[in-house]
Parts: structure tokens; C-alpha cells; sequence
């Protein structure tokens, strides 16, 4: 199987969406946002499957869309929880070079304002802070790529995550 894909994570409003439609076009790929993948498999809003399936349930359905994606010369866009399956994130890494998009905590909170209506997952009690601790470590893990974004712009970002990308041979 060939890695001829970029895989993007990271938390809730880094851009991984914004930045992988961009990138797609620079490199002439297909670009696929896992969370709308999801929405159109179940028919429902993230909100709405948080709410009704809960958070285990929706990262149960998250694993599932993303272990058995196809897809070739791709800018794949996941959702922030996409971490959570470990076998998606085998699938992924087969499949992909994988790039994680990090922020300082403080620029995040600034960018969430609306966390319930971006289908952001938090357990009960859960912060966003609690929730970015959580997860970098899981984002850390599983990066072939990481690309800093402070103080980056949107092009500087699809510019950088290009060149690193470039670096790997198929």
C-alpha cells in the first residue's frame, strides 16, 4: 500500500480543514474531511451523534469511517478525536503520512467559541484545557510530521507542511 496521502490532525480549530482544502489544490489531490464523511454515513450532525450515541459512540463510528477509508493522493481532514481508535490510526498511518497541526492552549480557547456547536468532544466535567492535555500526547505519538502554527498564516502553514512532506519518498 502506498503512503500517497497527507493525513491531518490535531485539536478543534487549527485549521486542519481550511488548510487541508488549500493544500489539496497546491498539490492537485482529493481533498476528504472525515467529519463530514460521518455526518453523511449517519445522516446526523456531530452534535447530534454526541448527543444521542454519546461521546463513546461517536468515537466508536469515528474509528470505524476512518479504519476503512480508501482513498489515494488525498489531504485527509479528521475530526480532533480521530486519536482515540487506535486502529484508525494504524489504518491512517498505512495509509498516510501523517501531520499533526499544533497551537498553544491560549490561541485554541480564543478560536473555540462555540465548542458545542463545532461538535467538540468533552466528557462531563471535561475542560477544553483538560481535553488539549489529554490529547497532545496522542497527537505526538502518532505525527510522522509536526508543523508548529504560531504565528503562522494559513499559507505559511500549507507551505510548510509541503515541504516536510516532500522530504518523504514513495
Amino acid at each position: 500500500m502506498k503512503k500517497n496521502n497527507i493525513v491531518l490532525i490535531g485539536m478543534p480549530g487549527v485549521g486542519k480543514s481550511t488548510a487541508g482544502v488549500i493544500l489539496a489544490k497546491v498539490l492537485g489531490y482529493q481533498f476528504v474531511d472525515v467529519d463530514l464523511l460521518i455526518q453523511r454515513g449517519e445522516n446526523r450532525l456531530l452534535s447530534r451523534i454526541i448527543e444521542e450515541d454519546g461521546v463513546d459512540g461517536f468515537i466508536e463510528i469515528e474509528n470505524r469511517v476512518n479504519s476503512g477509508l480508501v482513498a489515494e493522493e488525498s489531504v485527509i481532514s479528521t475530526g480532533g478525536s480521530v486519536v482515540y481508535g487506535t486502529e484508525a490510526m494504524k489504518h491512517l498511518s498505512d495509509i498516510g503520512i501523517i501531520v499533526y497541526l499544533k497551537l498553544p492552549f491560549e490561541v485554541l480557547e480564543r478560536r473555540l467559541n462555540d465548542i458545542a456547536g463545532r461538535g467538540v468532544l468533552l466528557r462531563e466535567g471535561q475542560t477544553l484545557k483538560d481535553l488539549y492535555e489529554e490529547r497532545t500526547p496522542l497527537y505526538e505519538k502518532y505525527a510522522h510530521i509536526t508543523i508548529d502554527e504560531t504565528g503562522l498564516g494559513i499559507e505559511e502553514t500549507v507551505r510548510r507542511i509541503g515541504e516536510e512532506y516532500g522530504k518523504y519518498s514513495f
